[in-house]
């Protein structure tokens, strides 16, 4: 029996395109996630209500992925890519009065904003390069176009890292190690909040220009509609019926939900511990990048994998291991829990892609443009842990232990959810077959 092709020759070039706009929102997603810390300092604001920078950002998905599938099922995928694309550079510019007007809450509704076109691209491009070839290969198609988001994102803490951060003169520190931002009066705080929110800004609009650039491109582009999109017969009410049922699908949305919230809670505070060891931030996020490339890389390793070993079994002892470093993370206090914390990356790789393809994996065609759109709303759980985490973090000690170290036993309670649902997904293969 002849297996089928990853991705066949007649899909290759729009499987191509389409996995483009995967490294385009990794650029937006991890360029945000240090912004976090540098707003806390420029802004003298807490470490929970910086995190809402991640609510904002996680909030717009939630806010935005059903209103996209509908949008989808109404007219097409390439409608949808395009309205995504509109939005994700309208709230890219947004960030130029928002450093104008020096309104944090401004920041957090352009970001709102930005990820309404996320949702739609998102909602899109999952489901759209699953339907491309065999359900028989889906998820491995899915984990390969997913390999080119952490791309995007190592470019967006690249810039982060090189050009951002090292300009943020509100970061500078004394001999002792301290930052001296709040000891300046008022005018010097005023001076140098112009400065670093304009920093801030220019990447964004870089970035919005690229993407204005892609929606020309694809508004030139011919996507064909054959093989690729379903006739849509099931009434929204049926399928909303079909996906409650579907035990699968359903656990997979709630497994989906704490993945993604600890994965935005292991990236979005590893500045801050690294902080509490002294280090400052620009340094801080070159260990962010070493955690993506180590994502990058497990993402690549796993998707060879699962030519071999179950998928199901696969996200199970990868969830193990990131529970294992999470726990390092935790009790471990110095340089060692770092390594801990940066390791945690390699063993999160597949599971974004991997709890997308299981929950889909028996959902009908019909259904797949609102199903998908339940698993990308599950990106809520960004948006409501880390203010959590961040309120743990504005502890400082708990039972002293640093409250940074602490705080990381939300994540791990997060991996035990999702190898639950590996683990059942598993029984239930062991007991077809």
């Amino acid at each position: 029996m002849q297996k089928s092709k990853l991705v066949e020759k007649r899909f290759l070039f729009i499987f191509i395109v389409i996995t483009v706009l995967f490294a385009l929102w990794g650029f937006a997603n991890d360029i945000t996630n240090p912004m976090v810390a540098a707003f806390q300092t420029v802004m003298e604001i807490s470490a929970a209500k910086a995190s809402l920078v991640q609510f904002a950002f996680y909030g717009g998905y939630a806010t935005m992925a059903i209103p996209a599938a509908l949008f989808i099922r109404k007219y097409s995928y390439k409608s949808g890519i395009l309205l995504g694309l509109a939005l994700y550079a309208m709230g890219a510019f947004m960030f130029i009065p928002a450093a104008n007007y020096q309104q944090f809450s401004f920041f957090c509704i352009s970001l709102y904003i930005l990820t309404f076109g996320l949702a739609f691209l998102e909602t899109t491009a999952n489901p759209f390069i699953l339907s491309l070839g065999s359900k028989e290969t889906a998820t491995r198609r899915l984990n390969l176009s997913q390999a080119f988001n952490p791309m995007g994102s190592l470019c967006g803490m690249g810039v982060a890292s090189f050009i951002v951060l090292p300009q943020l003169i509100s970061d500078k520190r004394d001999a002792l190690g301290n930052i001296i931002f709040p000891t300046l009066d008022a005018a010097q705080k005023a001076s140098i909040r112009v400065h670093d929110l304009d920093v801030i800004r220019n990447p964004y609009v870089a970035i919005g220009c690229i993407v204005v650039l892609m929606f020309m491109i694809i508004a030139l582009t011919r996507v064909p509609k054959t093989d690729i999109q379903p006739e849509q017969t099931n009434s929204a009410k049926q399928t909303l019926k079909n996906l409650w049922h579907n035990h699968a699908y359903r656990e997979g949305v709630l497994a989906q939900m704490f993945y993604v919230a600890a994965q935005i809670m292991v990236w979005t505070f590893i500045i801050q511990y690294a902080d509490y060891l002294g280090i400052n931030k620009a340094t801080a996020q070159t260990y962010n990048i070493i955690a993506m490339c180590l994502f990058l890389c497990g993402r690549f390793i796993a998707t060879g994998l699962m030519k071999y070993v179950n998928t199901r079994k696969l996200l199970a002892l990868f969830a193990v291991g990131a529970g294992a470093c999470t726990l390092g993370a935790v009790f471990i206090v110095g340089m060692a829990g770092l390594y801990c914390l940066i390791g945690i990356s390699a063993f999160m790789s597949l599971m974004f892609p991997t709890i997308y393809g299981i929950a889909l994996e028996h959902v009908d065609n019909q259904d797949a443009s609102l199903g998908a759109a339940f698993l990308v709303e599950a990106i809520v759980g960004g948006a409501i842990m880390p203010p959590l985490q961040g309120m743990i973090i504005d502890q400082k000690m708990i039972l002293g232990h640093p409250a940074v170290n602490c705080s990381y036993i939300l994540p791990f309670l997060c991996f035990c959810v999702v190898f639950i649902y590996a683990m059942r997904r598993y029984k239930e293969t062991k007991i077809a077959c």
